[in-house]
């Protein structure tokens, strides 16, 4: 069993808006914005932000599709943290920059909801976070499954919210809520 975290201490942690993530995504623009929306308003609380960006073969380091969007510009306080696969957690700093400020509760956005953003949501719960995702705030492609079977992306998008409204582990909270309706200091949702 997991350590749950004592406290009630929230972060803002930006998955992968990345240029080459978010081309041909659903909603982008309004996803994006809604991303910034919820970090400018956790720089107007005093919340951590951490942006942990995605390198791998198809989006190398540097590359013009490996920066941020230009809507979104990390702040020379922000916390930073690369990795490689989809779980933000996996073989990078982030939960020893987590542990560093006493970190309780995750606040989750960006790309792509079925790969880097529920791996780390699943991630964070595992190891005994409180999570809200911004169910606003994330985003995918659609998934192309063969023969003509396709996912759409708002699907995807609609399933992890319900999944995170609805799960449940052992002394943690999780839920969802709106960029305008976040509330950093309450662990799976808004007040």
């Amino acid at each position: 069993m997991a350590s749950v975290r004592e406290g009630n201490q929230g972060v803002l942690v930006v998955v992968d808006v990345q240029v080459g993530v978010m081309r041909g995504t659903w909603d982008t623009a309004r996803v994006i914005a809604n991303v910034a929306r919820t970090v400018a308003r956790a720089r107007a609380q005093g919340v951590p932000v951490f942006w942990v960006q995605h390198n791998d073969k198809d989006l190398p380091m540097d590359s013009a599709d490996w920066q941020w969007v230009p809507e979104l510009v990390p702040a020379a306080g922000d916390v930073r943290v690369h990795k490689r696969f989809e779980s933000s957690f996996e073989q990078t700093s982030l939960e020893q920059e987590l542990q560093a400020r006493g970190s309780t509760h995750i606040v989750l956005a960006g790309a792509a909801t079925n790969w880097c953003i529920r791996a780390t949501a699943y991630g964070a719960l595992d190891r005994g976070y409180d999570l809200t995702l911004v169910k606003d705030a994330h985003t995918t492609k659609p998934m192309d499954l063969g023969q003509g079977e396709q996912v759409a992306a708002a699907g995807i998008v609609h399933d992890l919210n319900t999944v995170m409204t609805w799960i449940s582990y052992p002394g943690r909270t999780s839920g969802t809520a709106t960029a305008a309706e976040v509330d950093f200091g309450v662990p799976g949702g808004s007040r």
